[in-house]
């Protein structure tokens, strides 16, 4: 992956609401999701999310088909995957370390 690349998958993921679609788009795998069933997944409006696919499609991390009257997006795993081979080609001494596939702890608030 070229800098330039890595820079527009990080800035297209660099806000909360295309973090959360694209989260859900990885879970939802290679078959992809409805954009109203992300809209209502997540909460947004149909307009905000049209932007929000937009700039994913534009840095290469989803791609849209028609299913129908449907619009199905999906993941592009290979610009995911050249995106965490980018940041961590020199890594650790040359040291294999790839990210760990245990899902992050949730925090939890503590109270005073």
């Amino acid at each position: 992956m070229e800098k330039t690349d890595a820079v527009a998958a990080l800035g297209a993921l660099a806000q909360d609401n295309r973090l959360d679609v694209f989260r859900l788009l990885v879970q939802a795998g290679p078959k992809g999701m409805a954009a109203g069933a992300i809209a209502d997944a997540l909460d947004l409006a149909p307009n905000t999310l049209t932007f929000h696919f937009d700039r994913l499609r534009m840095a290469g991390l989803a791609t849209v088909r028609r299913e129908g009257r449907s619009m199905i997006y999906a993941a592009r795993f290979e610009t995911m995957n050249s995106l965490v081979g980018f940041l961590t080609e020199n890594c650790c001494d040359g040291v294999s370390c790839a990210p760990s596939s245990k899902p992050a702890r949730k925090r939890s608030k503590v109270l005073a």
